[in-house]
């Protein structure tokens, strides 16, 4: 096994992923993450230790979707750097479908993957500028 590059592999784990943002779907949420996992940005940081943990740190991104009307999420990939023999870093710019079929635009994140038998997990979330 090696770090994943390929652009389909990567396209379809943000699609699971950005489906399961915009549902609330809390344990495929879960599923894409390594344990522990970590999240950076400028004023603060937080690990998560279970499953649980991560669930519970995405229990509000559902309602404020829902709010703001978004139904779809896209990850654009904007690069993928191999970083070792299972790690590889990818930048992501999230874009998001409203329900009157507008284009948000997103933020951007640097995404640590882990590669598994059972394909990319994260194992660290930057936010970026």
């Amino acid at each position: 096994m090696t770090a994943s590059t390929d652009l389909d592999t990567l396209t379809d784990f943000f699609d699971r992923y950005g489906v399961a943002l915009t549902t609330g779907d809390l344990p495929a949420i879960a599923g894409c993450y390594a344990l522990p996992g970590l999240v950076v940005a400028d004023t603060y940081s937080f690990a998560f230790t279970s499953p649980a943990a991560v669930a519970l740190s995405f229990v509000g991104a559902a309602p404020d979707y829902q709010e703001r009307e978004l139904v779809a999420a896209h990850a654009a990939i904007e690069d993928v750097q191999p970083m070792s023999a299972l790690l590889t870093m990818v930048a992501v710019e999230w874009e998001f479908l409203d329900s009157q079929g507008r284009t948000v635009p997103g933020e951007r994140y640097r995404y640590l993957l882990r590669s598994t038998e059972d394909g990319p997990v994260i194992c660290t979330v930057l936010r970026t500028a």
